[in-house]
């Protein structure tokens, strides 16, 4: 792959599907035929993917710049694709709630460019969104500098939010949902990189730690092969594992029939090892 992003699992079929962005597809890895092949193309250089409570897919689009959703016939229903009449910027990274509602990111890297969509005006801020059950799309965030990865806490009751361009370092944000589950509040900073390294996708494993796509920022210290991988941190945000990948890891989640298999969307490649925890997906 030339740049590998969004993996999610479909415990149904035991298959996963991860984004190709550039090269505008979507692949499929079997587990257990372990066949690797093309699952869809073109895609919109689909990024960030998901799968709903009714098992159908979830994509966030990058060239359209919308959210779809992949109906159990194979037609296609647009979720999202313009907020108080302004285009959305490149819908990045998406997570389904259980009571039906849908949180995306959406900052500016698709249409920052041509590698993975096309270059284009930015009509609105960098954002959070949720889609209500009834189909009502809400800016919950709008004051984060490339909102990327997205995850629930093992309740349902907190929004975990990647600040991919912060400065000085990266930043995990945790905020509580509202009752009615329509607004985000109690911003609190749970993870700092610190300048180590960047952040990307995030995943939540049964006890609450946050496993985290982990890289080189780009901004000198440590070099790339010290810091490409996946680092975990316990839900306070202190750092309790690291593994070691030969690639930068973009997004991961878990899998496997017991969802103690993680899978790890990195760079070029997918990556996936066994661990002693089973992941919220």
């Amino acid at each position: 792959m030339y740049w590998a992003e969004g993996p999610v699992y479909f415990p149904a079929g035991r298959y996963l599907l991860v984004s190709d962005v550039p090269s505008n597809r979507i692949m499929r890895y079997d587990e257990v035929t372990e066949h690797w092949g093309e699952f869809r193309s073109p895609t919109n250089f689909s990024n960030g993917l998901a799968r709903d409570y009714q098992g159908r897919l979830i994509v966030c689009e990058h060239l359209t710049r919308r959210l779809t959703r992949t109906e159990h016939d194979g037609s296609i229903t647009v979720l999202a694709d313009s907020f108080q009449n302004k285009r959305l910027n490149s819908p990045n990274d998406v997570a389904c709630h259980p009571n039906g509602s849908i949180w995306f990111t959406d900052p500016t890297f698709g249409i920052s460019g041509e590698w993975e969509g096309d270059a284009a005006k930015q009509e609105l801020p960098h954002s959070v969104y949720c889609i209500t059950s009834d189909g009502e799309i809400i800016c919950v965030e709008s004051k984060l500098a490339g909102p990327n990865g997205i995850a629930f806490t093992p309740d349902y009751k907190q929004l975990y939010v990647v600040e991919s361009r912060a400065v000085p370092s990266r930043i995990i944000w945790r905020f509580d949902i509202s009752a009615d589950g329509r607004r985000i509040e109690n911003k609190t900073k749970v993870v700092d990189a610190d300048g180590a390294g960047a952040i990307d996708g995030i995943c939540v494993d049964m006890h609450g730690n946050i496993w985290c796509g982990w890289g080189s920022d780009g901004r000198g210290g440590a070099s790339s092969d010290e810091l490409d991988g996946v680092k975990v941190f316990n839900n306070s945000g202190a750092p309790i594992g690291f593994i070691r990948l030969p690639e930068r890891c973009a997004n991961l989640t878990f899998g496997g029939p017991k969802l103690n298999r993680l899978y790890m969307a990195s760079s070029h490649s997918l990556y996936a090892v066994y661990v002693g925890v089973r992941g919220v997906n």
